[in-house]
């Protein structure tokens, strides 16, 4: 018996859409990451992109268990003393709240060429529009997977 190895002539991409109001982050990051890199799927092969599209809309009404919204984000301009850092209640209650979905999502992937590139399989809205219904996507139910997946905020 020979291992399949999927080719670029097999790999089927679907179109998902993720409502992340009320989704524990990590617990989100963690499915996006799973549905980009392909590992839901039985044909999946590490070296090829067969994940699927992933939108995620209402990315700023996202919950963080425990202190999490106080904890920073910290980066580095390349100057000399130049670190920077925000919490992610600011990032989420600033101008660009899907930045924090994003960088989790990212960080849940493999460090590498291929996960760059599979990363732009990836959509974050922070309202509830999005510009992709021409791709008719289905809507994949989080909420409904597991109990420890939502939170109620306080």
């Amino acid at each position: 018996m020979k291992t399949f190895s999927a080719t670029p002539a097999d790999i089927e991409k679907s179109w998902i859409v993720i409502d992340a109001e009320g989704i524990v982050l990590g617990r989100l990051a963690s499915i996006v990451a799973m549905r980009l890199r392909g590992k839901h799927k039985p044909s999946f092969t590490p070296h090829m992109d067969m994940g699927d599209n992933v939108i995620i809309v209402n990315a700023d009404k996202v919950q963080l268990t425990g202190k999490k919204r106080d904890e920073n984000f910290y980066w580095h301009t390349g100057h000399p003393g130049g670190i920077k850092e925000r919490t992610k209640d600011q990032i989420l209650t600033g101008a660009h709240p899907e930045r924090v979905v994003y960088q989790a999502v990212k960080r849940m992937l493999p460090g590498n060429r291929l996960a760059r590139q599979q990363l732009t399989n990836l959509r974050i809205y922070a309202s509830a529009d999005h510009p992709h219904e021409a791709q008719n996507p289905q809507v994949l139910d989080v909420k409904s997977k597991n109990s420890k997946n939502t939170r109620v905020s306080k």
